[in-house]
């Protein structure tokens, strides 16, 4: 009688880890699919910040874009996308120069892209004053 309840408590073990790991491996997933998006947050936004510098000290486009891809060198430099504005000819001392960087990360766990759209586009902006 002993020996048969115990063997119904490890089937029991076994069923109720059956029922909880689907969920605990999703907030796994989860998990490291924000730690991604985080990571591409604050990379994008840190070179963002690098190119405004540049550009507050009178910059061209083409050198704060090469140093945005610097600070950048993490991620796929192709899918960068870098905007200054205003154009490098319509700037003018004492107003503001804007740089954007933008960013798709591309969702690598298809259970979580099914409930949030893929790429997720993650994007720094830093203006600052020309000196």
């Amino acid at each position: 009688m002993i020996i048969r309840f115990h063997q119904q408590e490890k089937g029991q073990a076994m069923v109720e880890l059956a029922l909880i790991m689907p969920i605990v491996i999703l907030m796994l997933m989860g998990i490291f699919e924000f730690g991604r998006l985080f990571h591409a947050h604050i990379t994008v936004t840190h070179a963002a910040r690098e190119g405004a510098r540049l550009a507050a000290v009178g910059a061209n486009d083409e050198n704060i874009r090469i140093r945005v891809n610097d600070n950048a060198a993490a991620l796929i430099q192709e899918n960068l996308h870098v905007t200054v504005s205003p154009a490098q000819g319509d700037r003018v001392r004492g107003e503001a120069v804007r740089v954007e960087v933008r960013y798709p990360v591309i969702l690598s766990m298809p259970v979580i892209s099914v409930a949030i759209p893929n790429p997720v586009w993650v994007e720094g902006k830093t203006i600052m004053r020309l000196e």
